[in-house]
């Protein structure tokens, strides 16, 4: 039976470790805040006091952190107490330059390393339906494939590639940052030009401009429900990581310009912990 330890539990990480639970694969989990990570005794899991406790005697090490800082400052202190045939899944968004950096710290402890971040938030990830894409060497997934099975609705596998994953992750939060933005910026318009915004929804409704993301983030907009899924302040995270991948790529970087410039000037006016709907404020709304 595969033993998985998630380090990193918050709106994100403890989803994971609840669907891992639901499975019965043997979870331990640890924070950095203590306190996001206690709740989830209540579900079965195992709470570690430490980083390197959590990840001691576990098949598979799942990281689920903000960013790349802490995931390399973490997994440094715990790559000591890993076993030497457990597997290292880097599922936080930490971009092409970041994901190098990991490889090169799994490279310097010999440890072997998947790169799979996830598609999806809150309710994805409580209920086991995450998209998981990965990449990096054929012969590990055999171990990760019943974690990723419980986090996830399916697994994509990108290629043998390390790092491939983590590109295609910024390809679709460039689409992600696209839709929110051009939900929030009709819903806006419709508003000021004294419309009821939930004719434009109405409008799309079933047409093929029409999605299940655009009708939910654009009710949360209409309805000033801002419950965080997924946190605006991540999404400026993750914009100015497809930036600098665009950059590297040598594609124009115009629209993600514009997009980021929104989302922080909804942030600016005090929105970054809600959910990424409330970019919404950012054009007037």
């Amino acid at each position: 039976m595969t033993s998985v330890a998630v380090l990193g539990t918050g709106i994100m990480g403890a989803g994971m470790a609840r669907s891992l639970l639901r499975e019965g694969i043997t979870t331990t989990v640890w924070n950095r805040s203590p306190e996001k990570a206690k709740p989830l005794a209540d579900d079965g899991a195992t709470v570690a006091d430490t980083a390197a406790e959590a990840v001691a005697g576990a098949d598979v090490v799942v990281t689920m952190l903000f960013d790349v800082e802490p995931v390399l400052a973490v997994m440094a202190d715990a790559a000591g107490s890993m076993r030497d045939d457990a597997v290292w899944v880097q599922a936080s968004t930490v971009g092409v330059e970041g994901t190098r950096r990991v490889a090169a710290l799994a490279q310097e402890h010999g440890i072997d390393v998947l790169d799979a971040p996830v598609l999806g938030t809150k309710a994805p990830a409580e209920n086991g339906k995450l998209v998981v894409l990965a990449s990096g060497p054929e012969a590990l997934r055999e171990k990760v494939q019943p974690a990723f099975d419980a986090m996830g609705s399916r697994t994509q596998w990108v290629s043998g590639t390390l790092g491939d994953a983590s590109k295609l992750k910024l390809a679709v939060n460039a689409w992600i940052g696209t839709m929110v933005n051009g939900t929030a910026q009709s819903i806006a318009l419709a508003r000021g030009l004294g419309l009821d915004p939930r004719q434009f929804l109405t409008a799309v409704d079933g047409q093929a401009v029409d999605s299940p993301y655009v009708q939910l983030k654009g009710q949360a907009m209409i309805d000033g429900d801002f419950t965080p899924s997924f946190e605006l302040d991540g999404v400026i995270k993750d914009m100015n990581l497809v930036r600098d991948a665009m950059t590297e790529a040598g594609t124009s970087t115009a629209l993600a310009d514009a997009l980021a410039d929104r989302l922080a000037a909804a942030s600016s006016a005090g929105h970054g912990a809600e959910d990424m709907a409330a970019v919404v404020h950012g054009y007037g709304s």
